[in-house]
């Protein structure tokens, strides 16, 4: 059933309140990671504020997708809080318009809109989070203020797990170029506990299709004498993707590929629980977006003429900054293995849901 022209008129009315407070928070977090970039890299000499802006820029939509929920809170507080000071929801309950009826369409909007964003943009804030960390990384090089960590990669099979230490990584796009590195290679015995069979000590390892080229060899195994080569390839179950995903927060893999990233990290041995929260939390994104819409709804519907509408707005504002660290400490919580991965990425959603359906159901219904 298609949506009458009050429905169209509220949920654009929403959604105009949405896009004005996205480009407020954008702004201010623009300016924030600008300044945050300048202080890193800035005072290079050859690095100008194109540099940075350009930096800023692809760091930008990863920071919009954490400030979305607010944006739906508090551009549907902004939206009701004006129809209610313009007397319009006044008019339309007397003419026996329910409030359920133009708060679920919005709601139903904020939904759809959260299954665009983990979809398509966070695909693309993924891509671009990358390049930032990319081109972060070749503007800091060889400087002494961010020195570069060390690298550890892991791969594995039915049969065999190698162990992957690097000391740098060239910051080039598309390809995975380690130095120094140090591979660590075990074999599963007939138990399937993996034992230790050589090492191999590298100038360099540039990851080609199917497997690692080596350079500048040095092959060591338990009770024999150290091998050098030139060259050498060892088999690797990592394309260029995946390699760089393992060097990546759970934040930076879209999420079209968490799905592989767990498989491949589980598959080497290693805990995906950050991987699988981060996939619970995209999945209950379309829900928080719906939640939130509907707290904006529940604390804005109170008459003006009776008064502590603001009041009531502030309350709504600052439950959300609650609901945004209760979703930090789930988070914290299940990284622990305090509590479910499932339980903590839902738990924000859920509660939020259910809280605003409740307040619209006692003040609406009584």
């Amino acid at each position: 059933m298609g949506l009458g022209r009050i429905e169209r008129y509220v949920v654009g009315y929403t959604l105009l309140g949405v896009l004005i407070w996205l480009a407020i928070l954008s702004s201010v977090v623009m300016l924030i990671q600008f300044v945050e970039l300048s202080s890193q890299v800035g005072t290079r000499a050859d690095v100008g504020a194109s540099s940075i802006l350009q930096l800023t820029m692809l760091r930008l939509p990863s920071l919009v997708q954490i400030l979305l929920p607010f944006c739906f809170l508090f551009g549907g507080i902004t939206a009701f809080v004006g129809l209610n000071r313009r007397s319009e929801l006044v008019a339309m309950r007397a003419a026996g318009v329910s409030a359920w009826r133009f708060i679920l369409p919005s709601a139903a909007a904020a939904m759809a809109l959260g299954v665009v964003v983990v979809a398509g943009v966070n695909p693309m804030a993924a891509a671009m989070n990358g390049q930032f960390e990319l081109q972060r990384a070749r503007l800091m090089a060889n400087y002494l203020g961010d020195q570069p960590k060390d690298i550890w990669l892991r791969q594995g099979d039915d049969t065999s797990q190698i162990v992957i230490h690097a000391k740098a990584r060239d910051a080039r796009q598309g390809a995975v170029t380690l130095r120094g590195v140090s591979l660590f290679i075990y074999e599963k015995n007939a138990k399937g506990q993996p034992e230790f069979r050589r090492r191999l000590e590298a100038s360099e390892a540039t990851l080609m299709p199917g497997f690692w080229r080596l350079k500048d060899v040095r092959e060591a195994t338990a009770g024999d004498s150290s091998i050098r080569s030139d060259t050498l390839t060892i088999r690797s179950t990592l394309d260029a993707e995946a390699a760089m995903e393992s060097l990546a927060s759970p934040e930076a893999i879209a999420f079209w590929r968490l799905p592989k990233a767990i498989q491949l990290t589980e598959q080497a041995g290693f805990s995906a629980s950050g991987y699988r929260l981060r996939f619970h939390q995209l999945l209950a994104t379309p829900l928080l977006f719906a939640a939130m819409a509907v707290l904006a709804a529940a604390f804005s519907l109170r008459l003006t003429r009776l008064g502590g509408l603001a009041g009531l707005a502030g309350a709504g504002v600052a439950l959300g900054f609650v609901l945004f660290f209760f979703n930090q400490f789930a988070g914290a919580l299940a990284k622990a293995d305090i509590i479910p991965l499932f339980a903590a990425a839902w738990a924000p959603a859920v509660v939020a849901a259910l809280a605003g359906l409740t307040l619209l159901c006692y003040t609406e219904d009584g």
